[in-house]
């Protein structure tokens, strides 16, 4: 279990250094002059140029730059935005808690209706139930989030106005984003569940404690259902990742705070550091929810533990 253990620590810190190594050059890429777009109308100063390229060190070496960058984000400090005036910290502690709120919720109406709805339809295979279920997952699927979002919005906020929506942080206003942000991993999830747990009740030893006489209940939770389990982990740490990056989307068409909305702002506005922050953050979350998914593995299957 320790080796286990060590080796999946082991790859999570080398995909976070990878990641921190192409967001870096990535964001480097991106076309303009980023001193001359924060001075705006100052930009035909020389010396005011020159000391701000100085002022954000890239007058430096990229590898000087990339090493002094990362030694100080693996200490908590991202830099300072100059389009804002403030530290990136302050900027990211400011909006994490609203996209965590957001991403929270989102996931638990995925993994609940999307494991009731998979549940459902393999229980009831080849039947209507099935057929309805996994056309509504299909729906659920194909809707654009953007659409989805104003869909609700026009339905929820202007003709039913029972919902807020602009800006909203409160409960009455997470309702809305949750739903939008929610929808197309539904479907995901519920056909993954169908899929999974329709495989994991054709195994022998499935089969033969049906022989045994075993009750329905018992025979689902026991043998069905925690077979079918490392799979639907899998996808529902990988789905954290997409509710995460669709909080882009969907914190701006709900004028939300959030490090989407952060970040949608720091890109119009090339502000590099906090870009970097935002997208390195994103990126480490989701590197650590499969991280933890990986240790589930051997709870459910101890087998793996032995690998």
């Amino acid at each position: 279990m320790l080796q286990y253990f060590l080796k999946r620590l082991l790859a999570v810190v080398l995909l976070a250094c990878g990641i921190s190594v192409l967001v870096f050059m990535l964001i480097r890429l991106i076309p303009g002059d980023p001193v001359r777009t924060l001075l705006g109308t100052n930009a035909g100063s020389p010396e005011m140029l020159e000391r701000l390229t100085r002022q954000l060190g890239l007058d430096q070496p990229l590898l000087t730059q990339y090493v002094l960058w990362f030694g100080n984000a693996l200490q908590g400090d991202f830099g300072y935005s100059f389009v804002t005036q403030r530290s990136v910290s302050s900027l990211i502690a400011a909006n994490f808690p609203a996209t965590l709120q957001l991403t929270l919720a989102a996931l638990a109406l995925s993994v609940f209706f999307g494991t009731l709805l998979g549940t459902l339809a393999a229980l009831r295979r080849k039947t209507i139930t099935d057929t309805v279920g996994m056309g509504i997952a299909l729906v659920f699927m194909s809707i654009p989030s953007f659409w989805l979002g104003l869909l609700l919005i026009l339905t929820f906020a202007v003709t039913l106005p029972w919902f807020q929506v602009a800006g909203g942080t409160s409960w009455d206003g997470l309702v809305l984003p949750a739903c939008t942000l929610a929808l197309g991993t539904i479907g995901i999830n519920a056909r993954f569940v169908r899929s999974s747990i329709i495989a994991a009740s054709g195994q022998a030893h499935v089969v033969t404690a049906r022989a045994k006489g075993i009750t329905r209940v018992q025979l689902f939770v026991r043998h069905i259902l925690r077979n079918a389990m490392l799979p639907i982990a899998t996808v529902i740490g990988l789905q954290i990742g997409n509710l995460l990056s669709g909080t882009v989307i969907v914190e701006t068409v709900f004028s939300r705070p959030g490090l989407g909305r952060l970040l949608v702002d720091a890109i119009l506005a090339k502000d590099y550091l906090t870009v970097q922050a935002v997208v390195l953050i994103i990126s480490v979350i989701f590197a650590l929810t499969n991280f933890l998914v990986d240790l589930l593995y051997p709870m459910l299957d101890p087998r793996i533990a032995r690998r």
